[in-house]
């Protein structure tokens, strides 16, 4: 399988008209295969395949079994009911560019996709939770307190499949491991969030057009900068 992935692709292009394309585009199951599919920091090799009919992605080893999905890590919210009088202010081609470039691979990655207990996955309860609605950004900042022992919105999610965040043993390897060196500060201490975040009390969503438009621009650039960290992960 050629290991050249282009960033630039969009994933809807490929994918049936009104479906998903993290369950349906041949090209993003192919791209997750091409750029996770590789030594984990325990130096044991992360091999996925898509031949599994129960999984997306499937994993099988001395590690563990593992179902593997597909997820979009950003979000236009020009489709959300709860900020339609902002976005209703941000011209159309603003808010499109942002959907557009979330299209690509930039903007995805993969979590554990079978439930567990009978309870939601990563990808659900990220998505419904109040003090997340879907940012990545905080999610990732979830993530960062989840291996530090402290809690978060989604710890309860996070301890439901420990074994996937043990493969990464600590924070920084997983940053490493899934290329979002870009969202983090240069010592891995901080995320750095697409729009400013002091506490998960707080709304996550923009309050005005200018926050729209702050969380828009941080958006691109973290997808465009990932983009070609993938692009040369595959090339080197």
């Amino acid at each position: 399988m050629s290991s050249n992935i282009d960033i630039n692709f969009d994933f809807y292009s490929d994918t049936p008209p009104k479906r998903d394309p993290d369950s349906l585009s041949p090209t993003l199951r192919k791209y997750h295969k091409i750029l996770w599919s590789k030594t984990l920091p325990n130096g044991e090799l992360f091999n996925l395949v898509d031949t599994n009919p129960k999984a997306y992605l499937y994993h099988k080893s001395n590690l563990g079994e593992f179902y593997l999905g597909s997820d979009a890590i950003t979000h236009s919210y020009r489709s959300t009911k709860k900020i339609a009088h902002i976005i209703n202010q941000v011209p159309s081609e603003k808010v499109d560019t942002l959907f557009s470039h979330g299209s690509t691979i930039g903007a995805y990655i993969i979590f554990p996709s079978r439930r567990l207990k009978n309870q939601m996955t990563i990808n659900q309860a990220r998505g419904v939770c109040v003090k997340i609605q879907d940012r990545f950004d905080l999610t990732l900042e979830c993530i960062r307190l989840f291996y530090e022992n402290k809690e978060s919105p989604l710890s309860s999610v996070f301890h439901r499949y420990v074994e996937f965040f043990n493969l990464f043993c600590d924070f920084k390897r997983y940053v490493d491991f899934f290329l979002l060196q870009d969202l983090v500060s240069t010592n891995y201490s901080t995320v750095k969030y697409h729009l400013q975040h002091n506490d998960f009390d707080e709304s996550p969503l923009p309050q005005n057009i200018n926050e729209y438009l702050e969380y828009r621009e941080n958006t691109i650039n973290f997808i465009l900068k990932r983009g070609q960290r993938m692009r040369a992960s595959v090339t080197a």
